[in-house]
């Protein structure tokens, strides 16, 4: 049967670039048709910013690689219009176990408030999820969107220009050249880009191998996520159990440090450890099989004059808690809406050192979130092993332990409260929407109020008066006006107003709070606007 990626999805096409007698210019290119450049071209191209996607290959990615997609991801995803379809795609989930040994120890529950329209995590092939945002691309290009991808366009040189970027491209039909005011590079850990820049990417690298094998099966495991350290069948490792899409269960097993990877990845060394875990009952078929392991690094900076960096090109994580796709697609999130303000002259290229700031910050969160998480599972000493067997065993019977247990902290967005575009806060109102941070969801009528803020400045007002907009320096903010009886849930009050009467919020483009009040103040909210777009 004919897999999905094994089949050409965007295949090469000579350009009319590619016949021209000098480089053709573009406003913004981007290296790489993962889900990180794909997501910040769709974002870009539907903010008006030509847009074309170069890649080396023609198809998706094979094998299932990332899977777990966390909600503020898929938020982001709602405002590019393509949510709903990994929704509809994908497996949701909410809960997890932990297991010592055979023992249970330890379970945990993500389900929100009431309110929020989109669920915790869903599970959902990599492979498909880029099928989709291509999909996605497609209908917009049918729509006049100014977007492209180009497959087997290679690049094989870049050069820095205080104005530009030029870079040479490798194709079936020969080479040529292209120019760009922006290159971004989206092109994974191992990046080309970084490499042809003679940039370093520093960090920490483990030595522990670990093997993916996706197996398909009819089985009766609940759509959970389950953990095992020290389990009967992979003595001294673990083991994670979860599941994805059409019957295709995710198990990684770890196997240690020195081994032979490509003798592990052989069905007949590999089918025996799956036949421990499941079962020798147990009827499978193997997907794709891999054996990784994993370094948590990052560039310096994320920004190098006119080529920015995007995704696992700037930061790489451990896979333990979905933290690699997750960030990268808040990567694009928090580019996009600051490339199309500089590009339109509506903000100073001064803008685009904001991306390095709060990017960075993400990335050192997770980066230490995901070390950690790392050192509990793979501790390098008896006596650490010793204090984490310990923890595992207290925490079947006593809840101070539970908080301790890291079988992998999950996805959670960033907060910038260090950004120079945040102002001070000026709200009695939750920590929760403080400035800096990503607005979470509440229910508005029959629908959700992530979706009426959309992909521009906002001005909501609850219960408060303001007028319809607020403009400073050629940046509009529009007033959405709200009142707490538009939510029967008081989701809406609990957490954007507390024990306030009334609150303003200005809210980015990328839906993360700027600036808050309890009223409006013109002179307060102008200077806000001024600084969330980089001109204070």
């Amino acid at each position: 049967m004919t897999k999905i990626f094994d089949v050409p999805l965007y295949a090469y096409q000579r350009s009319l670039d590619q016949d021209a007698s000098v480089p053709v210019r573009h406003p913004v290119l981007i290296i790489g048709a993962g889900p990180v450049g794909l997501t910040t071209a769709i974002d870009l191209a539907q903010l008006g910013v030509p847009v074309v996607v170069l890649d080396d290959n023609d198809r998706v990615v094979t094998g299932s690689r990332a899977i777990c997609f966390a909600k503020r991801p898929l938020e982001i995803l709602d405002r590019l219009g393509c949510g709903q379809q990994m929704v509809d795609h994908g497996v949701g989930w909410s809960k997890g176990k932990v297991f010592f040994d055979d023992r249970p120890v330890y379970d945990f529950n993500l389900t929100d408030e009431p309110g929020h329209k989109r669920p915790a995590f869903i599970n959902l092939q990599q492979y498909t999820f880029e099928r989709l945002l291509v999909e996605q691309i497609r209908e917009m290009q049918s729509a006049g969107a100014p977007i492209e991808i180009r497959g087997c366009n290679k690049v094989e040189a870049i050069g820095q220009h205080y104005d530009h970027v030029a870079i040479e491209l490798d194709t079936p039909e020969g080479s040529y050249t292209l120019e760009a005011d922006w290159l971004i590079a989206c092109d994974g850990a191992n990046s080309p880009t970084r490499r042809m820049l003679g940039l370093d990417f520093d960090g920490q690298v483990f030595e522990d191998n670990f093997l993916i094998a996706d197996v398909v099966m009819q089985a009766n495991f609940p759509t959970e996520r389950w953990f095992w350290f020290d389990p009967p069948f992979n003595r001294g490792q673990s083991a994670l159990l979860h599941k994805q899409p059409e019957n295709v269960w995710r198990i990684d097993l770890q196997l240690g440090r020195d081994i032979d990877k490509e003798r592990e990845k052989r069905p007949e060394n590999v089918i025996p450890r799956l036949k421990a875990m499941l079962g020798e009952h147990v009827e499978f078929t193997l997907d794709w099989v891999s054996i990784y392991s994993f370094q948590c690094c990052r560039m310096e900076r994320f920004v190098h004059g006119r080529t920015i960096f995007a995704g696992d090109s700037a930061h790489q994580v451990s896979p333990f808690g979905a933290r690699g796709a997750n960030s990268g697609l808040q990567d694009a999130d928090n580019l996009a809406w600051k490339l199309h303000l500089v590009l339109s002259g509506k903000a100073p290229n001064s803008l685009i050192d904001s991306y390095n700031i709060e990017r960075a910050q993400a990335a050192d969160e997770n980066i230490l979130n995901s070390t950690r998480s790392t050192e509990f599972i793979t501790p390098k000493s008896d006596m650490s092993r010793l204090l984490r067997d310990a923890v595992l065993d207290l925490s079947a019977h006593h809840a101070f332990a539970r908080p301790l247990v890291n079988s992998g902290r999950l996805s959670t967005p960033c907060t910038y409260d260090s950004s120079p575009l945040i102002s001070a806060d000026a709200l009695a109102a939750p920590a929760l929407t403080r400035p800096g941070s990503p607005c979470p969801d509440a229910p508005i009528g029959t629908g959700h109020l992530l979706d009426h803020l959309g992909n521009q400045f906002i001005l909501l007002t609850i219960d408060a008066d303001a007028p319809d907009h607020l403009e400073e320096c050629g940046v509009t903010a529009l007033r959405l006006a709200l009142s707490v009886r538009d939510d029967p849930t008081l989701t809406l009050k609990r957490q954007y107003l507390g024990d306030c009467p009334s609150g303003v919020y200005l809210i980015r483009p990328d839906q993360h709070v700027a600036a808050r009040r309890d009223t409006f103040d013109e002179r307060h909210f102008r200077a806000a606007l001024r600084r969330a777009t980089g001109k204070e």
